[in-house]
């Protein structure tokens, strides 16, 4: 069982640490603002995000997967976490892409994530 790691945007340090932190802070909030339509809980919760990269120019690239590779939604729900990403001031840009390797299974859910799941 893992429990969803704190997303630690990789970057040199042309970002200063202090910004850097309440940037973190902002994109995770921002990527629990997305929801999987069908399961009512936060992308984020779910550990459906890999990977943040920030480089120095303010631009980041996010690596998700989805619950399924057939899933509804695969064709829209980069936009969405784009769109949510985006709406934090200092980014220049947001490239989302799907990747499901590895494939992703309950065990990548926070706790929060199967409490509410009923998933205990």
């Amino acid at each position: 069982m893992t429990d969803t790691a704190p997303i630690a945007p990789q970057t040199s340090p042309a970002i200063p640490q202090a910004e850097l932190d309440a940037l973190t802070d902002q994109l995770v909030e921002k990527l629990k603002s997305v929801f999987d339509p069908e399961i009512p809980v936060d992308i984020y919760e779910l550990g459906l995000i890999y990977k943040v990269d920030v480089s120095d120019d303010y631009e980041v690239k996010i690596d998700m997967t989805l619950t399924a590779p057939g899933c509804p939604v695969a064709g829209e729900m980069p936009g969405w976490v784009e769109d949510a990403v985006m709406e934090i001031p200092a980014f220049k840009s947001c490239t989302v892409d799907l990747v499901f390797d590895p494939p992703w299974d309950p065990s990548r859910m926070s706790d929060e994530a199967k409490l509410q799941l009923n998933m205990f």
